[in-house]
């Protein structure tokens, strides 16, 4: 990860937009996604939901300079700085939004908006509605990838039933496909 990446991690550190974590060990927590997704097509459309000061989603756009990477958070503050980092970085691949979930959610629905191919989420909110809101925004053959606590299984078999979800533990993260 580049000097200038880490630095604007320590910006949003800074601005509060996340826990007192060492920003290297943060960033590298962030590398799971990666990790778990892997290699991606050029051109393949990933959305992060409630993306705050970056993690995973700049290290997501570092990681993917081919892809395009939309950042989601509904909090003008904190897009904000997430339209100046990606300046900063100069990534033309990037795009942020200033919006409630819900608001993407009505718009594939309505056909307004495409889904897309990977959708990732990190302390975004309950798992119901983490899970919920990706499903809806995913194409069928689409992955989400969400952030897990250290230890313990949070998601109901239920949901997953409920929401054609298969789900597989990958180090800090789960990943969520297409039920056969």
């Amino acid at each position: 990860m580049d000097d200038l990446l880490i630095e604007t991690l320590r910006d949003a550190q800074r601005l509060g937009f996340f826990g007192r974590r060492p920003v290297e060990e943060a960033a590298q927590h962030a590398r799971g996604f990666v990790e778990a997704i892997g290699p991606l097509p050029s051109g393949t459309r990933v959305v992060d939901l409630g993306s705050g000061g970056g993690l995973p989603g700049l290290v997501l756009a570092d990681s993917y300079p081919t892809a395009s990477i939309t950042l989601v958070d509904r909090r003008e503050k904190r897009t904000d700085f997430l339209r100046r980092a990606v300046r900063r970085l100069g990534w033309e691949h990037v795009t942020v939004v200033t919006a409630d979930v819900a608001t993407l959610v009505a718009q594939v629905r309505s056909d307004e908006l495409v889904g897309f191919d990977v959708v990732t989420a990190r302390g975004f909110g309950p798992p119901e509605v983490t899970l919920g809101f990706a499903t809806s925004l995913v194409n069928p053959a689409g992955r989400i990838v969400i952030s897990e606590p250290p230890s313990g299984n949070r998601w109901d078999a239920e949901l997953l039933r409920s929401l054609g979800r298969t789900r597989t533990r990958v180090g800090p993260v789960s990943v969520f496909s297409a039920a056969d």
